[in-house]
């Protein structure tokens, strides 16, 4: 099924500047990619830089993940053109807490920002979801997204046996890959149409890798069982009616490596036909900071109350929008609450094995000039 306009509006990140703040692994993330984006400016043709450079930071939540990167990112243009009028470009969609985004990009916030000791920067907003074109034709010099581009354009069905895509069987299995499939081919398509002749994408998605692991499923419990575990339990009191079980579908998709190169390496694909190539992809897996914290703190209380804040920073909307619109406020305000304590009590109860690792396809992407 497509998603209604109020349930697209109903993902979103925490805010109030908690996103950043809640999920340490996502910077951890993108600095571990800061490197292909400071090679791929350098690698940018002379001719690409000769009217300024324009950075799209998409699906940037409250940007203060990506912070670092983007500093180190304008002084390697600097580097090549001292001075050049550099823009960044944030997007997200337009539920997005762009108060936080200000309030983090100006220095207002905890973080350090980029504007303090550089000048002819031009820090722009896009309440643009990356599934329509964001910028004008040819104009963009370095698109970037990190942990983002998972999140389908519709969720195609409820999940029956579990809430993602990764329990997933039969006929249900094949939707959400046939949508991912057809997702991932328009969201290269409008940047093939953003990109300058020359231009670059260091693109970081969620996906699968060759040994089958994916977020949260690395060798120890698997957090996306353990979601459904929780919420089947629920179920199963009365606490939640079977449609909102059901409901509880996340409209996501974790791709393989040939599910993300496909499009850019085929000569008879639209995407390779618009100028699209694939310079490079790898997969790597970021460990769950938290997880490595308590190997060295031992206090599982402390680890539980860090390790649930950065789950509950991106899935929270999805289990509350699951509830239905007959209940009061209250009483889905209490089931959530009670979703999560029941989860930060099995962690710190038996915290050995729960973690949730990263693993991304980390990708650059060229324009053909």
């Amino acid at each position: 099924m497509s998603l209604t306009k109020a349930q697209s509006e109903g993902i979103t990140m925490s805010s109030g500047g908690l996103y950043s703040l809640a999920t340490k692994g996502a910077k951890l993330v993108i600095d571990a990619a800061t490197p292909l984006v400071t090679e791929a400016i350098e690698s940018l043709p002379d001719s690409c830089m000769a009217d300024g450079f324009t950075l799209s930071d998409m699906g940037c939540a409250d940007a203060g993940t990506s912070l670092s990167m983007i500093s180190s990112a304008i002084d390697t243009v600097f580097r090549r053109a001292p001075g050049i009028p550099v823009s960044i470009v944030y997007t997200d969609q337009p539920r997005n807490d762009f108060n936080a985004l200000f309030t983090n990009v100006h220095g207002l916030g905890p973080f350090d920002t980029y504007l303090d000791e550089r000048k002819n920067i031009f820090p722009l907003v896009s309440a643009t979801s990356f599934y329509r074109q964001i910028l004008p034709a040819g104009s963009l010099n370095l698109g970037f997204s990190a942990t983002a581009m998972h999140w389908l354009s519709n969720k195609v069905c409820n999940i029956t046996n579990h809430v993602q895509a990764v329990g997933a069987e039969g006929s249900e299995l094949k939707a959400f890959r046939k949508q991912a499939s057809s997702d991932w081919r328009q969201i290269l398509m409008h940047r093939a149409s953003e990109l300058k002749p020359g231009g670059k994408l260091v693109l970081i998605n969620f996906g699968t890798d060759d040994q089958g692991r994916y977020l949260g499923n690395t060798g120890g419990i698997n957090m996306f069982d353990t979601f459904n575990q929780i919420w089947l339990s629920f179920l199963d009191q009365g606490r939640i009616t079977r449609d909102e079980y059901e409901n509880m579908t996340l409209p996501q998709y974790y791709k393989s490596v040939d599910e993300f190169s496909a499009p850019l390496v085929d000569p008879d694909e639209a995407v390779y036909q618009a100028g699209l190539r694939l310079d490079h992809i790898d997969t790597r897996i970021v460990k769950c900071p938290f997880a490595e914290d308590f190997k060295q703190h031992g206090d599982a209380e402390k680890f539980a109350a860090e390790y649930i804040p950065t789950i509950r920073s991106w899935n929270e909307s999805i289990f509350h929008n699951a509830l239905s619109d007959e209940r009061s406020l209250e009483q889905r305000r209490e089931i959530i609450e009670d979703y999560y304590n029941t989860y930060q009590t099995m962690v710190r109860e038996s915290p050995e094995g729960h973690a949730m690792d990263y693993v991304h396809a980390y990708m650059v992407i060229s324009k053909v000039s």
